[in-house]
């Protein structure tokens, strides 16, 4: 209980020894609960202060671990870049299936029966297509010139080559001068060709094929070696 101060006519007694040290006691004691109050209050607000670290430390340390899981996923689930091969003159190394050929280079206009099925060079349009990926056949007379540029061209049968067997054929492919498109009629399941050099494989698992690229892609011997491989026209299904 909160002791009673003097009142003012205890104030007047003052001359009474007993009613003086009554007063000093209550002034002594109301001083004593003021700082224990101060004392109360402080300490009410360290531990809000405590509870506030403690929450942003909770919060802070969650997003931590959120971000370093986030970045761990991108790195984990990331898609693979596209493989490098080196551009430069063929060494003339012996892949086993590799076919050679001595097609001629001239621009034509309209369609060409080709020797080679698909064609590996020979007389061509114009206007070359633009690299890349495409899930519907291209006209031949665009892709060869594009051959003429330094390009690898991927072909396959789309009734035997799908699912994981044609996402293992994409990830050989290089980010620029490659083609990759289905072809109808050929006389095996894939087939990889350059200019003036042909494989023929079962299988995109081949290792050949990734030997062919080595040799092959922008080889300074086509013909036209860095001419571009974009820029031009884009065929349907590009993806």
């Amino acid at each position: 209980m909160t002791p009673t101060p003097p009142s003012p006519a205890e104030k007047r007694a003052s001359g009474n020894p007993a009613t003086q040290a009554r007063i000093a006691q209550t002034v002594k004691q109301q001083r004593e609960q003021r700082r224990q109050e101060k004392v109360a209050e402080y300490q009410r607000m360290l531990a809000k202060r405590k509870r506030s670290r403690l929450v942003w430390w909770v919060v802070g340390g969650a997003a931590a671990v959120v971000v370093v899981a986030l970045v761990v996923a991108s790195i984990v689930f990331a898609p693979k870049p596209p493989p490098e091969y080196g551009a430069g003159d063929s060494t003339g190394v012996d892949i086993e299936g590799v076919q050679t050929f001595e097609n001629e280079t001239k621009h034509v206009e309209g369609s060409v029966d080709y020797a080679q099925t698909p064609p590996a060079g020979g007389p061509h349009n114009a206007v070359w297509l633009n690299c890349g990926i495409y899930d519907q056949p291209q006209q031949n007379e665009n892709a060869v010139h594009s051959l003429e540029h330094g390009a690898v061209w991927v072909t396959y049968d789309a009734a035997t080559v799908s699912g994981d067997e044609l996402a293992t054929l994409k990830s050989k492919m290089p980010s620029s001068y490659g083609i990759l498109s289905p072809y109808e009629g050929l006389p095996s399941p894939i087939v990889v060709s350059a200019w003036n050099a042909q494989l023929q494989v079962d299988s995109a698992d081949d290792p050949r094929i990734a030997e062919f690229f080595t040799e092959y892609w922008r080889s300074q011997n086509a013909p036209e070696p860095n001419a571009l491989c974009t820029g031009a026209i884009d065929g349907p299904g590009k993806q």
